[in-house]
C-alpha cells in the first residue's frame, strides 16, 4: 500500500488533471475511481494514526500522556 504522502500527491495530480477539463469521459471515470481508492487509503491511515495519538495533560504539576479519544467514536455518538 502506498504511503500517505504518496497517496496525497497522486490525489493532487488527479484533481489537477480533472480540473483541466480536457480529458475524455472514460479517462475522467478512471481518474475518479483511482482517486476514490486513494482517498479511502488516506482515510484509513489517518484513522489509524488518530488511534495512536497521545495528548499531554497536566496533573498535579506534571505532564502525563493520555490516549486521545475522538469525539466521533461509536460510544460518543449519542451524546
Amino acid at each position: 500500500m502506498p504511503k500517505f504522502e504518496e497517496c496525497l500527491q497522486r490525489l493532487e495530480k488527479i484533481v489537477a488533471e480533472l480540473e483541466k477539463g480536457d480529458v475524455s469521459l472514460d479517462r475522467a471515470l478512471e481518474l475518479f475511481d483511482e482517486g476514490m481508492r486513494l482517498s479511502g487509503s488516506c482515510r484509513k491511515e489517518l484513522e489509524e494514526a488518530e488511534g495512536k495519538v497521545e495528548i499531554l495533560l497536566k496533573r498535579n504539576g506534571k505532564l502525563q500522556p493520555e490516549a486521545f479519544e475522538a469525539a466521533t467514536q461509536a460510544g460518543d455518538l449519542g451524546k
